[in-house]
């Protein structure tokens, strides 16, 4: 019996010291307060709770409650918005928001990456004019303590006040990038931990916010993306920022650019991303093969409607005349081309000029007939878009200047009028006889 009244003496006694330290020297007065103010708190009357939370957080150590603190920065926020008009009073109360958040970390180490992400918000909306360098230093503590479980509005923020103080000459640029490289590394532990779109939409804030930053040279875009790319060359996120970011900044001569380009285009094929790597083949030296090959992969996909295949043609048969100069196959593409309404006229007006620069072996008639050609194809533009009339006449005037003589026609039995079958160089055209009076 005796045993058992000691050892329910012992636990008795080790309760009491326990409550003591937990509620401090003056645990009945902090008791007491934090039963009165809760009661108010309860019924969401923060203004006659705050007196009684004010007593409580006087007699109470951090340790008598979490809750105590949590209902104290929701008191601060009311009277920071109350008092945001009394400056010198804002400040103490954003001081104390700032404290109590503080407290939070240290005691409850279990709710320190919510507690710092959450002092670093409100120290963005309640901070001063002047204090950027405050809340870039507390976001980027926020980050360290978080680490995978740190908001991503704090990660782009970190980032944003970075390029502010750059901007401002406060940092520099070696400060925006290991910013920048801390809030990405940050966001990718997010995404390891639990993937989602808005980690992705974060990830491409980040970096939209660092292209612009003016920091972004190609050299130090290539030093941050190349480890990532080699650590994970089929992540669709990863290859849709390298090849957004290296576009936006102009760096798309850059080999890691085609790669993400292509590794996008395997990862997620379409007619977009098709066309993407036509424009960058078609900017090589030896990329031509390879240009049209995409391009008419582009015209094959089924997300690509008729309009834009219209345009693709129109601008596959450019490609060939002018870079290529591969006229039978231009004028193939162009021709389909102006199946649409829209990129008829063009398509026509471009034809006509293929046939105009277009060298024919044979007799006087038949080296002429290409200008028969030409001008059969200015007046279809003109038709098909009667805004054109002015340039399409002065082309015409200028064929006209190498239609064969009348006399020189009827050597050959032709007159005007009569139809006239061209082949030439792998083209075929139906055209009209034309002569110099």
């Amino acid at each position: 019996m005796k045993r058992i009244l000691l050892a329910t003496v012992a636990i008795l006694m080790s309760t009491l010291v326990f409550g003591q330290g937990r509620y401090g020297a003056d645990s009945a007065e902090c008791i007491k307060y934090l039963s009165f103010y809760q009661q108010y708190v309860k019924q969401g009357n923060l203004e006659d709770a705050a007196p009684n939370w004010r007593k409580a957080i006087k007699f109470c150590p951090p340790t008598a409650s979490q809750n105590m603190l949590l209902d104290g920065m929701k008191i601060m926020r009311k009277e920071i918005n109350q008092f945001r008009s009394n400056p010198i009073r804002k400040k103490e109360l954003v001081d104390t928001l700032m404290m109590l958040h503080q407290m939070r970390i240290e005691t409850y180490p279990n709710y320190a990456a919510t507690a710092a992400s959450n002092k670093a918000v409100d120290m963005m909306n309640y901070s001063e004019t002047g204090s950027e360098m405050d809340v870039y230093n507390a976001l980027g503590e926020a980050l360290d303590i978080a680490k995978a479980k740190s908001s991503t509005t704090v990660a782009v923020r970190y980032v944003d006040y970075a390029i502010q103080l750059y901007k401002s000459g406060r940092l520099m640029d070696s400060d925006v990038f290991s910013a920048f490289e801390k809030s990405v590394a940050t966001l990718e532990l997010i995404k390891a931990a639990k993937p989602s779109k808005m980690v992705d939409d974060a990830i491409a804030d980040v970096e939209s916010l660092f292209a612009g930053s003016g920091v972004a040279s190609c050299e130090n875009l290539v030093a941050v993306f190349q480890p990532r790319y080699d650590a994970a060359p089929e992540d669709e996120a990863t290859l849709s920022n390298i090849v957004t970011l290296f576009s936006s900044t102009g760096c798309t001569e850059e080999d890691l650019f085609l790669k993400a380009v292509e590794g996008l285009y395997k990862v997620d094929p379409s007619s977009n991303s098709a066309h993407l790597l036509f424009q960058l083949y078609s900017s090589l030296p030896d990329g031509s093969e390879q240009a049209i090959k995409y391009l008419n992969e582009a015209i094959a996909f089924e997300d690509s409607d008729a309009e834009k295949d219209a345009e693709y043609y129109f601008e596959l048969a450019t490609y060939l005349f002018s870079k290529l100069d591969r006229k039978a196959e231009a004028i193939d593409a162009a021709k389909k081309a102006a199946a649409s309404t829209t990129w008829q006229a063009r398509a026509y007006y471009l034809i006509g000029t293929i046939w105009s620069v277009t060298k024919c072996s044979g007799n006087p008639i038949e080296t002429r007939a290409p200008f028969w050609a030409a001008t059969d194809y200015m007046l279809k533009a003109k038709n098909a878009d009667p805004s054109m009339a002015e340039e399409v006449d002065k082309q015409i005037a200028t064929y006209r200047q190498y239609y064969p003589l009348q006399s020189d026609a009827f050597m050959y039995d032709i007159v005007d009028g009569d139809r006239f079958q061209i082949n030439c160089n792998g083209m075929s055209e139906s055209t009209t006889v034309r002569t110099q009076k």
